[in-house]
């Protein structure tokens, strides 16, 4: 039954019981046009939109309802190659793919046509559909199964990790003293020394063992002591000497620990025992 309309002042119709799928130059339409051109172009797109030929012929089937089992081989040919023989005069790269699956249409279509083989008794003949039909459903099955993951939440698309910063206080870590600050410190008690000490002429037996002990009593009850307050400048330079040779024998066996806070700083000497 065609829809009532009635005519308004411009001359055009008016619907007043259907909806109208869409407007051509001001005119409801009810129905998509049998003869509806699609320019080459438009139909690139739409085969581009696809995963493959597998993808196409399923829409075919499944737009139009057939049964996936009981494929009308004709028509869904027919229609195939009419989207591919569109594009292959434009692109015929993106058509190579889909004339493949063209041609096996095409040949089931044959096999279709020619009388069946002869089989034994009991058994049904070969439809030469079965290997497209399996192929279809084993395809669709990937489909869904990617569309089902597609839908679950993603990091990053759907959810963000929780992230917490934490600002923590580190400890001080002052800077090892290396060898140049120790030579260079000994340096600049060598220079005192030489200003008080006394042209006499002696010959005395120092040991290290007994300068490491006299250290170690210095440094014993105290947090720390100064590395120049170690030295006496009066004994002269061979006690001094000897003084330094301890020094250093402690620190190698781990006895004492020497500390500078920061570059040109004063050097500190402790108990690697002792408590900060």
């Amino acid at each position: 039954m065609e829809p009532s309309v009635i005519e308004n002042v411009t001359g055009l119709p008016q619907v007043i019981d259907h909806v109208a799928v869409a407007r051509l130059y001001g005119e409801p339409l009810f129905s998509m046009p049998n003869d509806l051109y699609i320019p080459p172009d438009a139909l690139e797109v739409f085969l581009e939109a696809f995963e493959g030929p597998l993808d196409l012929l399923l829409y075919l089937i499944r737009k139009q309802n057939f049964n996936i089992l009981d494929i009308p081989m004709a028509a869904v040919t027919r229609q195939y190659l009419s989207y591919v023989d569109e594009i292959r005069e434009h692109n015929l790269e993106l058509a190579a793919e889909y004339l493949l699956m063209a041609a096996m249409l095409i040949e089931i279509k044959s096999r279709m046509l020619l009388p069946p083989k002869r089989v034994a008794e009991g058994q049904e003949p070969e439809d030469p559909r079965a290997e497209l039909v399996r192929r279809l459903l084993e395809y669709e099955q990937m489909k869904m199964a990617s569309m089902q993951l597609g839908n679950l939440p993603q990091y990053g698309r759907d959810f963000l990790k929780a992230q917490v910063y934490i600002e923590q206080s580190l400890v001080p870590r002052f800077p090892e003293v290396h060898l140049p600050e120790l030579q260079e410190a000994w340096r600049d008690i060598l220079k005192r020394a030489k200003l008080v000490q006394h042209h006499i002429i002696t010959r005395e037996e120092l040991s290290v063992r007994e300068h490491m002990s006299i250290v170690l009593k210095h440094l014993q009850g105290r947090q720390f002591i100064e590395f120049e307050n170690l030295f006496d400048s009066r004994k002269g330079t061979p006690v001094l000497v000897v003084t330094f040779i301890a020094l250093l024998e402690l620190a190698k066996e781990t006895l004492i620990e020497i500390t500078q806070a920061e570059a040109f700083a004063p050097i500190y000497v402790r108990l690697a025992f002792t408590p900060v």
